[in-house]
């Protein structure tokens, strides 16, 4: 019986990431393509390619990349955000995902970076993910602005500490950014992947 239980649970545990993450691909597909069939209903009559939501979600996101990549842009994007960053609740989540999804975006890659965050007279080392490589333009103490800004993500949910630390307490690590949050979340079970070695942290003369 109790092999019985062990054998269930490894099971359980094999098969949830992968149902789950089937189970959401299926939900954003099947939500494409009934948005697909609305909008071309009236053009194609009931003929319909299986497929086409995908094909149409894809394109439509690319002239969306392409449209807000222009400078005339940035002025409507502002008008457009504005009921959301001026809501009180509204504002605190919009902010949060936004700044969390600027973070990844690729004008971005060159500030990420996995870090072991260790004091000098310490032992006890975390896991963090450099944000922020200038303080400058903060209001902090005029002894941090030569600091760093690392994110420290939180096992099992979506959160985490931001600390301000000395670049000389900082050591790169050998890992995405994308790989470090996936192992965080589940508390560092399992064998990390080591991904692309990122750029070192600046010398204390770097902005």
């Amino acid at each position: 019986m109790k092999h019985l239980s062990m054998y269930f649970f490894r099971g359980l545990i094999t098969f949830l990431p992968v149902g789950l993450t089937i189970y959401v691909l299926y939900l954003f597909i099947t939500w494409l393509e009934g948005v697909a069939m609305q909008m071309l209903r009236p053009i194609i009559g009931q003929f319909y390619l299986p497929g086409l939501g995908i094909v149409l979600g894809g394109v439509a996101i690319v002239l969306l990349g392409f449209l807000v990549s222009q400078p005339f842009m940035s002025r409507l994007l502002g008008w457009i955000e504005l009921p959301f960053t001026n809501l009180p609740l509204v504002k605190s989540i919009y902010s949060s995902l936004k700044s969390f999804a600027d973070y990844f975006s690729p004008h971005e890659q060159d500030a990420q970076q996995v870090v072991l965050l260790k004091s000098p007279d310490g032992e006890l080392a975390i896991v963090g993910l450099v944000t922020r490589r200038s303080l400058a333009g903060l209001p902090v103490d005029d002894n941090l602005q030569t600091h760093v800004a690392v994110y420290l993500p939180m096992g099992y949910m979506i959160g985490g500490y931001t600390v301000f630390a000395p670049r000389s307490w900082l050591q790169p690590m050998d890992m995405s950014v994308e790989d470090a949050m996936r192992y965080s979340l589940v508390a560092w079970m399992g064998n990390a992947k080591p991904g692309p070695k990122r750029q070192s942290p600046p010398s204390n003369g770097a902005h």
